[in-house]
C-alpha cells in the first residue's frame, strides 16, 4: 500500500462512485475536460491518469472491454501504436524528459489498479527523479496540478 499526501483540489476527479461498473467504460460517457481525456481514437482514449507517478503520466485505454492483447483486432493494434507514438510526442513535446516507461498491467497480482480493461501507462521520467519519499515512505510527490498538466498536453493532441 502506498501513502498518498492528501490534495484536496483532486477531490473532484473522484465522482464516479466505486461499483457502478467499470470505471474506464463508464467514464467515456463524461465530457473530456472533466475527466482528463485528452483524444478519442475509434478505439482507444488517452487521458491522464488521475493518480500519476508524474507529471504529464497517461494512459491509452481500450473503448471496448477487454483484459488481453490477444483479443485486439489488427485494426485495433495499429491504432493503438498510432496513439502510443502521439502520447511519446506529446510527452516530449510538453516535459522534455529524459526517458519515458511504457507499460501495461494485467491482473491485479501484476499490478493492474483496474482490472479486466486494457490499459497502458506512459511516464515521463527524468534523471534523479527518485527521491527519499519514495524510498522510505513509499510516497510519490507530483508536483504539477492535473488541470495543469491537462492544458499542457492538449494542444499535442489537437
Amino acid at each position: 500500500m502506498v501513502d498518498r499526501i492528501y490534495a484536496p483540489w483532486r477531490s473532484k476527479y473522484f465522482s464516479l462512485e466505486k461499483g457502478k461498473g467499470c470505471l474506464f467504460c463508464e467514464i467515456q460517457k463524461e465530457e473530456d475536460e472533466k475527466v482528463g481525456i485528452l483524444k478519442r481514437g475509434e478505439n482507444w482514449f488517452i487521458i491522464l491518469n488521475s493518480f500519476p507517478y508524474t507529471s504529464g503520466h497517461v494512459m491509452v485505454v481500450a473503448k471496448r472491454h477487454i483484459d488481453r492483447l490477444a483479443e485486439l483486432t489488427e485494426e485495433e493494434a495499429n491504432e493503438l501504436i498510432t496513439l502510443l507514438k502521439l502520447c511519446e510526442k506529446a510527452i516530449d513535446g510538453a516535459y522534455k524528459p529524459d526517458g519515458i516507461n511504457i507499460g501495461v498491467n494485467r491482473g491485479s497480482s501484476a499490478g493492474a489498479g483496474i482490472v479486466g480493461h486494457l490499459h497502458f501507462h506512459m511516464v515521463p521520467r527524468w534523471n534523479g527523479d527518485t527521491n527519499f519519499m519514495t524510498t522510505l515512505a513509499d510516497t510519490r510527490v507530483v508536483s504539477e496540478a492535473l488541470e495543469d498538466s491537462y492544458k499542457k498536453l492538449l494542444p499535442y493532441f489537437a
